[in-house]
């Protein structure tokens, strides 16, 4: 039986050769960075590629510093079709660590300190090597890290580590196809963006805020001025009271226990810990707001659920969760919670809360509208995950 696995388990019609194993110092040259800080400038000739410049989409990030063009400078400009990788890592997680930027332009990026230009050679495909650095191998790259808090890696270290190479043309074909998800994934990732972008907007002009009577957006027919009340005239609350410890279990057959955030996701309760002990409960499709560190956060549930002390049940409509959403993002509730170690909202602020409350049938068409954004959004959630995680099949599945 063959143990030194030389072809992927997915190929394209037509290649059957076996892959070579190379060094990336045998197909590529390299140039590395230095400090330039001194020679940044506002105004600067060329964009500035530093450790804060690596997305965890192995994108560009700009972050608005440039440099100007002089001798030390002009030497570490990237030309079209060369990479850059990091070498550094400002954490021990190792998320930004040897991820690698494809570039396409000539005379735009200049590279700083803890970066490495990689030129790759003539048998070796620029948007293949760029996938391959950014899949594969940089998992080659994490393993020989030094460093604690902060980690780094030499070049001189990683231009030893092998790469996988199939002939020229299945390095095309692969760099394309890799290059063309990537950009259906760009694309989803920007629909998402957008829909997110519009719920923000829509929260602050379709809900009046504190004094203001009429809300900038609304829908026809509905003319009367919103009410000022307080969140505990208009909704029950019920402030958590945590189950003994002893009585916490991992078994999803127990009563699920929200204590705080951490058992919430995209505004739903995500079951976590479980508990054989009842304190105070909150029923399904009820809300969920958060009263300790952080302090505001709000979702609802799908479950019956015991309440913890981080937490408090709120029995309102998708009118008050998207006020309470908003109420949140503005910043409302910093304003009353206590503690320097440990945040947290009373019964009594919640119970105070001022928000302002239309119709009972504007608050249905507000709430209903406010829900479909929310569905777009979790749409393009799940188209976004279902490509990602293609790419990852692909990349296990098409790489020796």
């Amino acid at each position: 039986m063959r143990t030194d696995k030389k072809v992927p388990k997915l190929r394209f019609k037509g290649f059957t050769d076996d892959w070579e194993q190379r060094r990336l110092g045998e197909v590529t040259s390299h140039r590395g960075g230095t400090a330039i800080e001194k020679y940044f400038d506002e105004n600067g000739e060329y964009k500035v590629i530093s450790i804060g410049s690596y997305g965890l989409d192995s994108k560009y990030v700009d972050q608005s510093i440039r440099a100007k063009s002089n001798e030390v400078t002009n030497e570490r400009v990237v030309h079209a079709g060369e990479l850059t990788m990091v070498l550094n890592d400002k954490t021990a997680n190792g998320t930004i660590i040897g991820r690698s930027l494809l570039i396409e332009n000539d005379n735009e990026y200049v590279i700083n300190q803890r970066t490495e230009i990689i030129k790759p050679k003539e048998s070796f495909n620029a948007k293949f090597a760029y996938t391959l650095l950014n899949g594969p191998f940089r998992n080659k790259v994490k393993r020989i890290v030094q460093g604690g808090t902060q980690i780094y890696v030499n070049y001189s270290s990683v231009e030893k580590l092998t790469v996988p190479l199939p002939n020229m043309k299945e390095q095309q074909k692969i760099g394309s196809f890799f290059n063309q998800l990537d950009s259906l994934i760009a694309l989803h990732q920007r629909k998402l963006d957008a829909v997110k972008k519009l719920k923000k907007a829509m929260l602050q002009k379709m809900f009046s805020g504190k004094g203001q009577k009429q809300p900038e957006i609304r829908f026809a027919g509905f003319t009367d001025d919103w009410e000022q009340r307080k969140l505990g005239e208009v909704v029950e609350i019920t402030m958590g009271q945590s189950p003994d410890s002893k009585n916490y279990t991992d078994n999803p057959n127990d009563h699920i226990l929200v204590q705080g955030n951490a058992d919430m996701l995209d505004g739903q309760v995500y079951p976590r810990i479980w508990t054989t002990q009842v304190t105070k409960t909150a029923d399904k499709g009820e809300l969920i707001l958060s009263v300790r560190a952080p302090v505001g956060d709000v979702g609802k549930t799908k479950y019956d659920v015991v309440l913890g002390r981080g937490v408090a049940g709120i029995k309102g409509n998708d009118f008050v969760y998207y006020q309470l959403t908003k109420l949140n993002e503005s910043g409302y509730w910093r304003r009353y919670s206590t503690g320097s170690t440990f945040e947290s909202i009373n019964s009594k602020d919640i119970k105070n809360a001022e928000i302002m409350i239309p119709s009972s049938l504007e608050q249905q068409e507000v709430g209903k509208f406010m829900k479909n954004i929310d569905s777009f959004i979790t749409l393009h959630q799940r188209k976004l995950e279902k490509l990602k995680n293609l790419k990852k099949s692909m990349l296990e599945m098409m790489f020796v």
